[in-house]
């Protein structure tokens, strides 16, 4: 996983390509816990606003630590 593409010098496509890239669901609950991590929500709807360019990823991810 690299590092996420800045909001202010990247498209939409971009960084949903980045969430559903490295933020997808590995079909083994026990290993991966991403489920768990974001409380149930898929990752794409945890990150809306960064994919909409609202707000930075690192910001959203400290919500879910």
């Amino acid at each position: 996983m690299g590092k996420p593409p800045d909001i202010s010098n990247s498209t939409v496509l971009e960084r949903e390509k980045y969430i559903k890239d490295n933020f997808y669901c590995r079909g083994n609950c026990e290993i991966c816990g991403i489920c768990k991590v974001y409380h149930g929500k898929s990752p794409e709807v945890v990150y809306a606003e960064y994919i909409a360019g609202k707000r930075n990823f690192q910001e959203i991810t400290e919500e879910y630590r």
